[in-house]
């Protein structure tokens, strides 16, 4: 079989141009432009294009299908001349279900906590040597890839509610129709594509109907709005809270049945996700504590409260929030975890939604309890979104009074001098503060 990826360089789209030529399929791709690290992955395995840009010689009738990346319009020459030709065009998410038509999938959902779930569930299935593909949205440690494809039965798929392509603007989750949904929760996020609350749920309905007869959904029993559409379903529905806990020295352990399963990971949100991951793992015979005994040695997902140090008095830790309600929960799960410690927070303004004034409101209060809450934001980004210019005094507004940087040095400056000796420093953001050094600090 031959394929050919129209914008192979995006994150998913070259993990799954890897993977489908270790299946030994004949792979070529085309992109704009390509960095690393698929850049790297790609040229070893021989699959960089010779040259960047869009050329329509390379679409030719031979091509038994084409996969269409996100980042590809709908004037894209190659994608004109593939439909020309009346190639077969999938995107990615409509690929991975077309390949997971005859294996039980599992899917995650929801506006926070999808990778987190969907990689506490591939961490089980690992560790109990069960054959499984999958599909996330970040390198997991422990494998090779983001993406696999093969003949195992079963495929666990992270399920983004984002838009699916140029040709397909439903939601990329809309496609996967699940044998088991997780569902994390509501909050409105993306509000260039879903401009209100209610379209924006109304995506979440869509993927519940989407659940295969005699399937189930999982969903968090703290979200009104979930609540409310799980009573609604046709399909078995089963609710999950926070397992039984306590936190002491810095340390979280999950108390099931007279056992105690101490954690590498911390925060309610986290132990909401294990929850959920439990009771998927449940549904494809992983017994309750098979499941604790494997995820103790759990240690997150990149970029989703990673510690990424761990020294005598400071804690580092940085994170992918990057929505009001990811942001509060990242917070008060540090407030929880580390009591009397000096607690820093940075959150850096990066995202469409973060960066519109209408929107901005959401994040009230969003950094309440932290020692010194710092929002970053590099001026630039604006011209380049081709936005409106936002005050450091409106954004501090809208947050609940918070210290507001656009500088980089003066933002380095001012967490360095806010660092006291025994310190928790997180850097919350979908960027990376522009390429600041966040290992730096406390030196």
């Amino acid at each position: 079989m031959r394929v050919h990826f129209i914008s192979i360089g995006g994150a998913v789209m070259h993990n799954m141009a890897l993977a489908l030529h270790s299946m030994g399929y004949e792979v070529s791709g085309s992109d704009d432009e390509i960095f690393e690290p698929a850049l790297s992955r790609l040229k070893d395995k021989g699959l960089l294009p010779e040259t960047f840009g869009w050329d329509e010689n390379r679409i030719t009738p031979d091509i038994d299908f084409i996969i269409l990346g996100m980042h590809a319009r709908a004037e894209n020459p190659e994608l004109i001349k593939a439909k020309s030709l009346d190639l077969k065009i999938y995107s990615f998410p409509e690929y991975v279900y077309e390949h997971s038509k005859n294996k039980t999938r599992i899917v995650v959902g929801g506006s926070h906590g999808k990778t987190s779930t969907t990689a506490m569930i591939m961490h089980v299935l690992n560790h109990k040597n069960i054959e499984f593909d999958y599909l996330v949205g970040s390198q997991l440690e422990g494998f090779e890839r983001m993406v696999k494809l093969s003949h195992a039965p079963v495929i666990v798929i992270e399920g983004d509610e984002y838009l699916t392509s140029a040709l397909d603007l439903k939601p990329k989750f809309h496609w996967y129709k699940p044998h088991t949904a997780i569902l994390t929760g509501i909050a409105w996020d993306h509000i260039n594509v879903f401009p209100t609350y209610e379209f924006y749920v109304e995506q979440f309905k869509i993927f519940i109907d989407s659940i295969e007869p005699g399937g189930t959904l999982i969903y968090c029993n703290e979200d009104k709005d979930l609540v409310k559409l799980a009573t609604q379903a046709s399909c078995k529905a089963l609710p999950y809270d926070v397992p039984e806990h306590t936190i002491e020295n810095g340390t979280t352990t999950i108390h099931k049945n007279g056992v105690d399963y101490p954690l590498e990971v911390f925060g309610k949100h986290n132990l909401l996700n294990l929850q959920a991951a439990m009771m998927a793992c449940k549904t494809i015979g992983v017994s309750e504590p098979d499941f604790w005994k494997a995820i103790f040695t759990f240690t997150g997902a990149a970029k989703r409260l990673e510690k990424i140090r761990d020294a005598k008095t400071l804690k580092i830790y940085r994170d992918f929030a990057h929505s009001p309600s990811k942001l509060k929960a990242t917070v008060k799960a540090a407030i929880e975890q580390f009591d009397g410690f000096n607690i820093v927070g940075v959150f850096e303004l990066h995202t469409f939604s973060s960066l519109n004034a209408d929107f901005l409101k959401e994040y009230k209060d969003a950094m309440k309890g932290l020692n010194t809450a710092i929002v970053y934001y590099n001026s630039h980004v604006f011209e380049l979104k081709k936005m409106k210019m936002l005050s450091p005094d409106f954004v501090s507004e809208q947050f609940g009074g918070v210290m507001v940087i656009n500088d980089n040095a003066q933002l380095q400056e001012t967490i360095q001098s806010s660092l006291k000796g025994k310190d928790v420093l997180l850097l919350m953001s979908s960027g990376n503060f522009d390429g600041m050094d966040m290992l730096s600090f406390g030196n």
